[in-house]
């Protein structure tokens, strides 16, 4: 499956939390520790998007492996930010491998990002995909269960749901109508960040006025946390609290 995190708090280069740490994401995409049952590298692309001074998202995606480009390698020396969202991905057996299929998808000031499998796709969650607009359907970012998840979550934003309960009420319906998925999301607006830990593996790192949600530590800080099976996260760069998912 893929790895992803979602970082808050004072300004870094996207080359410290990316490039720089022992078991960074990068080196996450050619050496994952904890796959879940969904393949042995994260070489079907990758997306990193950040926030401009003025709060507004920047998104760069591609298709391929992130240590073959180089544009992301010198981004990463020159672009700093205060809120990072970033995937490496590892393409359910069946999906198409595109660029518009990488995390994280974006609208408005939200990004967001799906680690895990739709178990029994497309059937088992076709009845919650029709009941979204067709218009939604047509313009998916790919023919793919992560952007139906982004889909259903987008759908409730939309209709002014509060983002934790968005989350946590995708990732229910997504289990009753698939059990068995795994369905880590990571939601953010750049200044506060949800997180599912749904059959897969998530760690908190915290400081005063930083937090780093993420797949797996990216190095040995006995700081690090993890989150237990079943638990939606939502964290600012002044903490994180932790609530029990809705039972399915």
């Amino acid at each position: 499956m893929c790895r992803h995190l979602v970082y808050l708090g004072p300004p870094i280069t996207l080359r410290e939390l990316l490039f720089d740490p022992p078991a960074s994401l990068v080196r996450q995409s050619w050496a994952p520790k904890d796959m879940r049952r969904g393949g042995v590298i994260n070489a079907d692309g990758f997306g990193v998007g950040w926030y401009s001074d003025d709060g507004d998202p920047v998104r760069y995606r591609r298709s391929q492996p992130i240590w073959t480009d180089p544009t992301i390698a010198q981004l990463a020396d020159v672009t700093r930010a205060g809120a990072i969202l970033a995937a490496v991905r590892s393409a359910t057996v069946g999906m198409p491998v595109l660029e518009t299929a990488a995390a994280p998808f974006m609208e408005g000031r939200w990004l967001f990002s799906h680690n895990g499998a739709v178990r029994g796709w497309p059937d088992s969650v076709a009845p919650l995909a029709g009941a979204l607009p067709v218009r939604d359907l047509l313009t998916l970012d790919a023919p793919t269960d992560a952007a139906l998840l982004w889909a259903l979550v987008r759908h409730r934003l939309r209709a002014g749901v509060e983002p934790a309960r968005a989350v946590a009420e995708t990732v229910v319906a997504v289990g009753r109508a698939a059990p068995g998925s795994r369905i880590n999301l990571l939601l953010t607006d750049g200044q506060t960040a949800v997180a599912s830990v749904a059959g897969h593996s998530l760690s908190i790192l915290q400081t005063p006025n930083s937090v780093l949600l993420a797949s797996e530590p990216h190095d040995d800080d006995p700081d690090w946390q993890a989150v237990p099976e079943g638990q939606l996260v939502v964290a600012t760069a002044t903490g994180a609290r932790t609530s029990a998912l809705p039972a399915e």
